[in-house]
């Protein structure tokens, strides 16, 4: 978070940090830095802002305390999930529209393109966040009764989650 000092008119003396407050134990102090403890994480969407107070105690035991609110900075999460509300396709439907995809953030706000890869890609295509065929194809249970496809959701913010879908016909 920051490096701690301390002015004082004793320009040699030492000084002692503690911390007190709402949030204090979430934080430590380590060599005059302010630091989170090793195993929290500062997340914006669980808590954007943390309350802290920090004495400073010098070599006779005089000390002064000072209360801090620390802002979390929100940044780009990278999406956890992609979902896909249907893993059949319909017997000799062309261009069948096979189910809506969606994209599990905590980017609420985030805005998502999808991008096709895997075995039988060039069969399918993604409209309005709808993974189809594509017009003029038609699955045929007796020729090829499995499809499988992977699909890419990335963000607004270039951060990008992949998930493999089998498709029975």
């Amino acid at each position: 978070v920051g490096t701690l000092f301390t002015t004082d008119e004793d320009a040699n003396d030492s000084h002692t940090y503690a911390l007190s407050g709402v949030d204090a134990d979430l934080f430590e102090i380590v060599d005059g830095i302010l630091k989170l403890k090793d195993n929290v994480l500062a997340n914006y969407e669980a808590n954007s802002n943390y309350e802290i107070t920090v004495t400073s105690t010098d070599s006779t035991g005089s000390s002064i305390s000072q209360s801090f609110s620390i802002t979390v900075t929100d940044t780009n999460d990278i999406p956890t999930a992609l979902q896909l509300y249907s893993l059949r396709i319909e017997h000799d439907k062309d261009g069948y529209v096979v189910g809506n995809l969606t994209t599990t953030d905590e980017d609420t706000n985030d805005t998502y393109t999808y991008t096709l890869s895997g075995d039988d890609a060039d069969s399918f295509e993604i409209v309005d966040g709808q993974l189809k065929l594509k017009e003029g194809i038609k699955a045929d249970y007796e020729t090829k009764n499995t499809y499988s496809v992977t699909v890419t959701s990335t963000d607004s913010g270039g951060e990008t989650f992949a998930q493999s879908f089998t498709l029975n016909v």
